[in-house]
């Protein structure tokens, strides 16, 4: 085997699953704060991506200014989705939530194609995606400048946040309405307001992920599905934690892209698509509530 691919390949999935990890991210923000599975993140990711490039294309500015405005919209959609989405639904069935979340995938992707239309856009943050020299010239190992620029970008992101959330009174108070909600308002902690803040960090998170994942694919309709490769990454992580995610991430990035390497050409190739949803699948057998995720124990 050759060491050298071998490691191109490896490194080319973690970077990948930092990614991922990212976009898991937005999940879990939501998921600890009001035990909402938000099914739209996917679709605040697009909105996101779609709202930077129309702006920019359609008032003539420049991308960093367009990112600023986009940032804003991100946190008004996010404010707004907490208000007329989340809190009239207080206390109802999780699978109500659920379902309502699935309606508001639906409007998000409408109303990000209906303000800004739905051909796709190149988007250029001015990282370019081409080998690392240093690294090809020294180890023949081919990495990509982009990737490993997104990558410290995303690490840099979900540090920082997991830092907040740790060390912060809003963190505190987010735990606390994590663990219990009733308990959390007879200490005086702002139900609301943390949920808000909430969805707030959900809808900048869902930015970072739109302009990466956008400049590296396009921005376009596919783009709603990266949602969809966040949930082997929760599975393995657990739907509550943030290391989880991080470290789930990173499995699923490098387990996928190993997979499709050196199992693909032995079932005919293609199984990068659907490995981790099998490594996920299987992963539930053997630990439902994930690697970080707290075992629930029901008596009866």
């Amino acid at each position: 085997m050759d060491v050298s691919f071998f490691f191109e390949v490896l490194i080319g999935g973690l970077l990948a699953g930092v990614m991922y990890a990212l976009v898991a991210l937005g999940f879990v923000l939501i998921y600890k704060a009001s035990g909402v599975f938000n099914f739209a993140q996917g679709a605040m990711v697009f909105f996101a991506a779609l709202t930077c490039v129309g702006i920019a294309d359609g008032l003539g500015v420049s991308l960093w200014i367009a990112i600023p405005l986009t940032m804003v919209a991100m946190v008004i959609l996010g404010l707004a989705t907490e208000r007329i989405v989340l809190r009239p639904l207080v206390n109802q069935h999780e699978i109500t939530l659920f379902m309502a979340t699935i309606g508001l995938t639906f409007f998000v992707e409408g109303l990000a194609q209906l303000l800004w239309g739905s051909q796709v856009r190149e988007l250029q943050i001015g990282i370019e995606d081409v080998p690392i020299q240093y690294l090809l010239d020294h180890f023949n190992i081919s990495v990509s400048q982009f990737d490993v620029i997104a990558a410290g970008i995303c690490a840099a992101l979900v540090t920082g946040l997991a830092l907040f959330f740790s060390k912060t009174k809003i963190g505190r108070a987010l735990r606390a309405v994590a663990d219990d909600h009733q308990a959390a308002l007879a200490v005086g902690i702002p139900l609301q307001q943390i949920w808000g803040i909430v969805w707030a960090v959900a809808g900048f998170v869902a930015l970072v992920a739109g302009l990466l994942w956008g400049a590296r694919n396009g921005v376009q309709f596919a783009l709603t599905f990266v949602a969809l490769k966040a949930l082997p990454v929760l599975i393995l992580g657990g739907f509550t934690s943030v290391p989880g995610a991080i470290l789930g991430g990173l499995i699923i990035g490098a387990s996928e892209k190993l997979a499709e390497v050196y199992i693909g050409p032995m079932v005919g190739g293609g199984i990068e698509g659907w490995f981790p949803y099998v490594l996920a699948l299987l992963f539930l057998l053997v630990r439902p509530e994930g690697l970080f995720g707290e075992k629930i124990i029901r008596r009866i």
